[in-house]
């Protein structure tokens, strides 16, 4: 992507990451694909582990809420999630295009969902 993360039309770049949320049950992992245009989330994904299938589920529900077309741009980091067999299948599957940050480029953060988030932790209990 080259930095370029003004984007002039919907559904054509979205950018993936993962997160994690401290609970009082533990680690919760959520990973999440916005739209680069609208910066809407299309796509997320919540699990107790932080696997290839976390970030596979977040790009399905992105597929089956927007339908994007062939060609879509999906930015992420070089994760190992998001260099899977199964996400990259996928990708290739619909015809998509997989663009990664370059290795150790934290400026590239400024295009994922978030970059200094406020944490605090989640409990099940009021």
């Amino acid at each position: 992507m080259d930095r370029q993360f003004l984007v002039a039309q919907p559904d054509t770049v979205y950018a993936g990451d993962i997160t994690s949320i401290p609970t009082d049950e533990g680690w919760f992992y959520l990973a999440v694909l916005i739209d680069l245009y609208s910066r809407a989330v299309v796509g997320w994904a919540m699990s107790d582990r932080m696997t290839a299938q976390l970030a596979n589920d977040a790009l399905m529900m992105a597929i089956w809420k927007r339908k994007p077309t062939p060609g879509l741009m999906l930015h992420s980091d070089r994760g190992s999630q998001y260099a899977s067999g199964l996400y990259q299948k996928t990708i290739k599957d619909h015809a998509f295009v997989c663009s990664m940050s370059r290795k150790g480029n934290c400026w590239e953060r400024e295009a994922y969902p978030w970059g200094v988030m406020p944490r605090q932790r989640a409990s099940s209990t009021p």
